[in-house]
């Protein structure tokens, strides 16, 4: 592999306040071990990244809630430490989508690649994404758009039982109103009661058909579409474990290639012009074969690591590599490797145990038939760097214990006289007219589980306030 061009810089923007995001750290080790200086923006206080020996500064983040101009400003801040141009790497959408909008003076601070005006909020929006979906001629679930209550309620009634909601643009929500950015509803009322908080969310909201979970069905593509367009550096990976179970993101991930995505992904980046790093998720519809593209992320997604080739090429280093004037090298494929997130890889496993599921999946380090594999990356663990690690399990275990007592509380209240479970008189929406392939059964609705971004896991003060 080429040799970095130690004397530029990287910034890691992170703006959602998520001490668990092990991507952030991977980007962190992979260009601190190339001799690139590594500044992150992350948390205040001590979250797990800024353990990293890898870590050259840490700067804080703009405020929860922070804008376009408050957070141009904390770069604007970042660049004058930093005090030379610097490669910037946004490492969630709100990130991403304000980076593209800094003003010309400020974005001069900084390499980022040529991309098209407006591109990044464009794919992270998930009304756009349906429309960019349908233009390419990609799979994609049906959606609803409703304009009001009412439109809520019948929309999801066409949808059918479950029914998948989301906030148009996810980065808006505002902390501390219990919205996610994506929930599973099982009721029409429930669509036109979340409709009602729109305003609230600062987005529309979404209806999407709930494509049947099982083993096997969940994928996903993380990429590098170079100055020239091309995705030497890319690669496809099956979800062997997910958190939450079946819908949640990657807990334990595999490099297994698959043309049919290796393709779609090709064929959307040359039909938008997209240039950068890119995670897209599939999943695959076994009724059809088709792969619906679900979520399009223009920046790393946290298990991007699980594509590094025996030279230690990956998508953030071919960035830095082409944002630099150096030519990166095609990404040496190494098929079945396997990234595992300890912690939600513990979490799933004790929630969904083999058994449950239905299926086994090769054990971790080998292939199919017990074939030697690419080997085993953890996202949080690594013998050069172990401090992360040690934080993230000190850190992770209070988070734990908060949520254990906030389930606690909730547990009492429903106990005491005249509590009302909200929604328990709503009618079910009618099931989904989809039928599921034998191989592959519906999950009833009551065990299906909201399906969450990288950039929703926890608060951070799970972190910041136990040093």
């Amino acid at each position: 592999m080429s040799r970095l061009d130690t004397d530029v810089p990287a910034v890691l923007l992170r703006i959602d306040r998520n001490p668990f995001h092990h991507g952030t750290l991977g980007a962190a080790r992979s260009l601190g071990r190339a001799g690139v200086a590594v500044h992150v923006v992350a948390e205040p206080g001590r979250s797990p990244v800024t353990r990293s020996r890898y870590v050259t500064a840490t700067h804080r983040q703009p405020a929860p809630g922070a804008g376009h101009q408050e957070i141009g400003a904390t770069l604007r801040e970042v660049a004058a430490q930093v005090g030379e141009r610097a490669v910037l790497i946004p490492m969630d959408d709100l990130g991403a989508v304000a980076a593209q909008r800094l003003p010309a003076p400020l974005a001069a601070r900084f390499l980022q690649p040529d991309q098209p005006a407006g591109l990044c909020a464009r794919v992270a929006d998930k009304a756009e994404l349906a429309r960019v979906c349908a233009e390419a001629g990609i799979p994609h679930p049906p959606t609803e758009l409703p304009g009001s209550a009412a439109e809520a309620v019948a929309g999801a009634r066409r949808l059918g039982s479950p029914v998948i909601a989301k906030w148009t643009r996810p980065w808006l929500l505002p902390q501390g109103t219990g919205l996610r950015s994506t929930t599973v509803l099982r009721t029409a009322r429930e669509a036109g009661e979340l409709y009602a908080r729109t305003a609230e969310a600062g987005s529309r909201l979404l209806l999407q058909e709930f494509l049947p979970q099982g083993p096997r069905l969940d994928w996903f593509f993380h990429g590098y579409a170079d100055s020239g367009g091309g995705l030497a550096v890319s690669g496809a990976g099956l979800k062997e474990r997910a958190w939450p179970p079946g819908a949640g993101l990657t807990a334990v991930g595999r490099w297994v290639p698959n043309p049919d995505i290796e393709e779609t992904a090709l064929r959307l980046v040359e039909s938008l012009g997209y240039r950068g790093i890119l995670d897209l998720d599939f999943r695959l519809d076994a009724a059809t074969g088709a792969y619906h593209l679900l979520d399009f992320n223009p920046r790393p997604g946290a298990q991007f690591r699980l594509f590094t080739d025996p030279g230690g090429l990956d998508v953030v280093r071919a960035l830095h590599l082409d944002l630099t004037g150096r030519a990166a090298p095609a990404l040496t494929p190494v098929p079945e490797r396997v990234f595992v997130v300890g912690n939600y890889a513990l979490l799933s496993a004790a929630a969904a145990p083999r058994a449950a599921r239905g299926h086994a999946p090769a054990p971790m380090g080998h292939g199919p038939g017990g074939a030697p594999s690419g080997g085993r990356e953890r996202a949080w663990f690594a013998a050069d760097d172990p401090a992360p690690a040690l934080a993230m399990a000190v850190c992770f275990g209070l988070h734990l214990l908060r949520a254990a007592a906030g389930r606690l509380r909730r547990a009492l209240a429903r106990l005491r006289p005249g509590h009302r479970s909200p929604g328990r008189d709503a009618a079910p929406l009618t099931p989904s007219p989809r039928a599921p392939s034998p191989a592959t059964p519906a999950r009833a609705p009551e065990t299906a589980a909201p399906r969450r971004t990288d950039d929703e896991k926890a608060s951070s003060t799970s972190c910041t306030t136990w040093w």
